[in-house]
């Protein structure tokens, strides 16, 4: 996917199977609680899909799921594969250079269906505060507006598994009237127990064409 389709908020279709390369699990980018550009933020965004995609790689692998809810996440694994190659790709254009993948752990999120889920819901939740809570940071209007597109997506996928785990309307479903944003600490955080070396990860590199 090219900058142009990216901006546009076309979405890619490349393969599910995707692999992350055996990186440190440190975040390149993480030097400050700022953001200092529109790089800056798209590799932020990039770090957490790269670890969303992994988790629904690794998670679509294990046949917990059949039926309706295999293919809800096999296609939410496949947005977020799609959503790796569109930040990826337009870093490079914009002259950036790509956060490398981190390394991995989920623990027993795949011991059984339940966890699976609910892990995931946390997962895409955190993507949707950390989307909102960036956003009055990017300076270029163009991403910004493909940044909400995705924003949106992280939202429904939310949505659909909040619905598969039979949680309560507000506050399971959908988290009310309107969202809560994250600051980027508070999002590393959260995403710090799922991180680790190098032994965790799949051999590979990214698919972002």
């Amino acid at each position: 996917m090219d900058r142009r389709r990216f901006m546009k908020g076309t979405a890619a279709v490349i393969p599910g199977a995707v692999g992350l390369s055996m990186l440190s699990s440190r975040f390149a980018f993480a030097q400050s609680a700022d953001f200092a550009s529109d790089e800056d933020v798209l590799n932020y965004a990039l770090t957490l899909e790269f670890l969303e995609s992994e988790f629904y790689r690794q998670g679509n692998e294990t046949g917990l799921l059949s039926g309706k809810e295999a293919d809800y996440i096999q296609t939410v694994g496949a947005d977020e594969d799609a959503h790796v190659a569109a930040l990826t790709d337009t870093i490079n254009k914009i002259g950036g250079t790509p956060v490398e993948a981190p390394g991995v752990d989920f623990g027993d999120a795949f011991s059984s269906r339940e966890n699976f889920l609910t892990t995931a819901h946390t997962f895409e939740n955190l993507g949707v505060t950390a989307y909102l809570g960036a956003a009055g940071s990017i300076q270029n209007k163009d991403i910004l507006q493909a940044a909400a597109g995705i924003f949106g997506v992280e939202a429904r996928h939310a949505a659909i598994i909040g619905q598969l785990l039979d949680l309560e309307p507000e506050g399971g479903v959908y988290m009310g009237s309107t969202e809560t944003a994250q600051s980027k600490d508070e999002v590393l955080a959260a995403a710090a127990p799922f991180l680790a070396g190098a032994s965790a990860m799949s051999g590979g590199a990214a698919v972002t064409k």
